[in-house]
């Protein structure tokens, strides 16, 4: 069967911790108090649950890119949209694409629904109403930047059928700042992986985010990038990168200039460093 990957899915299958293994990493250990690990997820849901809730009012602008990359690192495949998340006269969430060309991409496919689910596992991992279907493992802690953070291994309790169940789950780690229990880093995939009720084979990229600070209280994801190798079922493999940005949050409504197709988007930025708790 042709490979297909609904890119809503490639945020996020068996996971695979050599990956993050392989990483350099200064986690260095802690000793939780009894019942401490259980306070910090509880603090942490709810945090993630009120980020949430607190998007849906909020405006912003979300760049995406995804390629596939072939023999030599040459790109084989590219596939854009540009959009401003705003809302319409009812005040639902509304996506007004800003640039859009032709996706070049033949070994993929990805749908408009696909990428609506960038507010899902890609940014912000966890579902808070899913809490009780993980196990979280405290590694230690880490400090990146001015931020002293907790390092979980999260992974779910039970791996759901993909034949039987279209619930995705995250895998992988998350970051959380030790003072206001937020997560402001993640870096994992959706789960299960293989085949699913459509007949369709599945496969994930391991997809890093960061988060920052909006308006003093809010940590809203920034940054997601990708650069993976799936392995499909039939043994062949296809590497892809991802790169999605998340910028100029905002209340309300507001105004858009809607971008000529061929106005130059400067993609040499680097990536922003996390920012100090506010």
């Amino acid at each position: 069967m042709k490979k297909l990957i609904p890119f809503l899915l490639i945020g996020a299958a068996v996971f695979s911790f050599t990956v993050l293994a392989g990483a350099q990493t200064t986690i260095t250990p802690y000793d939780a108090k009894p019942g401490e690990v259980d306070k910090i997820i509880k603090k942490m849901a709810e945090n993630e649950d009120e980020f949430r809730r607190a998007l849906t009012e909020y405006v912003f602008t979300r760049k995406a890119k995804i390629e596939t990359v072939g023999l030599g690192g040459q790109i084989t495949g590219t596939y854009r949209r540009d959009s401003f998340m705003t809302f319409n006269q009812d005040g639902k969430r509304f996506e007004r694409i800003l640039y859009a060309p032709v996706s070049t991409v033949k070994d993929i496919r990805i749908t408009p629904e696909d990428i609506d689910d960038l507010g899902g596992i890609n940014p912000f991992a966890i579902k808070p109403t899913d809490i009780d279907l993980y196990n979280f493992t405290l590694l230690g802690k880490e400090k990146i930047d001015e931020l002293n953070l907790f390092v979980f291994e999260v992974a779910p309790k039970v791996m759901p059928d993909p034949k039987k169940s279209d619930l995705r789950l995250f895998q992988g780690r998350i970051w959380v700042d030790d003072i206001d229990l937020m997560i402001v880093k993640s870096r994992g995939k959706a789960v299960p992986e293989g085949k699913n009720k459509q007949g369709i084979d599945q496969r994930f990229p391991v997809v890093e985010t960061w988060r920052t600070s909006v308006d003093n209280k809010y940590y809203f994801p920034v940054y997601s990038s990708a650069d993976d190798e799936l392995v499909f079922g039939n043994g062949t493999v296809t590497r892809m990168k991802m790169l999605v940005r998340y910028s100029d949050y905002a209340q309300g409504r507001t105004s858009v200039k809607v971008l000529d197709d061929d106005q130059p988007v400067d993609e040499n930025q680097p990536p922003p460093l996390p920012k100090t708790k506010p």
